[in-house]
């Protein structure tokens, strides 16, 4: 959902750590009284149509609730906003900012905190945060590899499940050697989005972990491996299946729609993405034959968390603090995770909420093509994100010319 941040020049600067000490985060009642009456413009992927009306529908809450107005800036990559806090940055713009909340995860994240962007740290100091289990539920204190040290609060939990009509395809490949033989002999029937799109990288960095002997070294930084070795078999992998994806490997589906929409017109038999639900979502809409299932890999699937951060140099920072606490709130996270409005897993601890609110996560259905907990196998820790930027330069140097 997410583009890395390429620019190697902007990467490179080095800033102090502003903003942990422009607003007191514990006062909770001085903040919502500052917040009221403001408008927030949270900076997020604008690419799914039920994203977007769930975002709508959080807007309606803040209002309701707060008195503040929600403003979603939609983007298509989410270095636009990284960029345009970092232009600001330069220009002398520490305050009165255009950016008042991302949603990040990965090398954004990274790159923003490293250079001191990030206000904070808060999360831990919201009122929700309680609700939040960070003891069964250690990877939201991590953003792959990273810890989040509070700069960035986080909203929903995703694992990387794949999509396929069952009706089509009776019995799935559950490994990366089974994808790769089933390709061989289905050419045509399966694609991934052009890195560097997030989900298309997501796959290279997800048949990585397939293909390298010590899965470890992802864990680290790729400088500080031998990165043409570790990397290799990936190369060979994608040398094998290029010339039998969809059209050839000579054209690409730009982002995750665009894949889901070539498995609902037929034109693939496998997708993927990375929520679990999205599938039993898209079927409820009518946009997708109720014979479609989701499966993961034997071996695992790749899992994150993605954050909502607040820039340094917010210009509303008391209603995005708002913004934050109300998106851990059990009715709206209860919201999320119905398949029929998002099917985001949730980031609470049942055992943290009360009768009332746990029973509204209860009452949901997962959806026909949503896999129980329990089948959802292994998730796979992100790799640092210099893997991502890596592959995805490398993969753009090799397949992308012409695309």
């Amino acid at each position: 959902m997410q583009r890395i941040l390429l620019t190697t020049a902007l990467a490179a600067l080095i800033f102090a750590p502003l903003g942990a000490d422009a607003q007191d985060v514990t006062d909770w009642p001085a903040i919502t009284e500052a917040a009221r009456g403001q408008t927030v413009f949270w900076h997020a992927w604008g690419g799914d149509p039920r994203i977007n009306a769930f975002i709508a529908s959080v807007g309606d809450d803040l209002q309701a609730r707060y008195g503040v107005t929600l403003e979603h800036v939609r983007l298509a990559d989410t270095a636009d906003a990284v960029t345009r806090v970092i232009s600001e940055r330069q220009a002398g713009r520490d305050s009165g900012g255009a950016v008042d909340a991302i949603w990040i995860n990965g090398a954004n994240f990274a790159s923003m905190k490293d250079q001191g962007l990030l206000f904070g740290p808060f999360a831990e100091d919201l009122p929700n945060w309680s609700l939040v289990d960070t003891e069964a539920n250690p990877a939201v204190l991590v953003d792959f590899t990273l810890p989040v040290e509070g700069f960035g609060s986080p909203w929903a939990m995703f694992q990387m499940v794949f999509e396929y009509d069952s009706a089509r395809l009776p019995e799935p490949p559950r490994s990366l050697d089974a994808l790769r033989a089933w390709i061989a002999e289905n050419p045509g029937r399966f694609t991934y989005p052009q890195p560097p799109d997030f989900l298309g990288t997501s796959f290279l960095k997800q048949a990585l972990y397939g293909v390298v002997d010590d899965p470890a070294v992802l864990l680290g930084s790729a400088d500080a491996v031998d990165y043409d070795a570790v990397t290799a078999p990936l190369w060979a992998f994608l040398d094998e299946i290029t010339p039998n994806l969809w059209r050839g490997g000579r054209a690409y589906p730009a982002n995750e729609p665009a894949l889901a929409q070539l498995l609902a017109d037929g034109e693939v038999d496998i997708g993927f993405a990375f929520n679990p639900g999205r599938a039993s979502a898209a079927i409820a809409d009518g946009e997708l034959p109720d014979t479609v299932r989701t499966f993961v890999f034997e071996e695992g699937t790749l899992a994150n968390s993605s954050y909502l951060s607040i820039p340094y140099n917010a210009a509303n920072i008391e209603g995005a603090l708002l913004l934050a606490n109300l998106i851990l709130d059990p009715e709206i996270q209860a919201r999320a995770q119905d398949p029929a409005v998002l099917g985001f897993q949730t980031v609470l601890g049942m055992d943290r909420l009360s009768s009332e609110d746990r029973a509204r996560f209860e009452a949901l259905e997962l959806g026909v093509a949503t896999l129980a907990p329990d089948e959802m196998g292994t998730g796979l820790l992100e790799p640092h994100p210099s893997w991502m930027t890596r592959i995805a330069e490398d993969w753009s140097a090799r397949y992308g010319t012409g695309q």
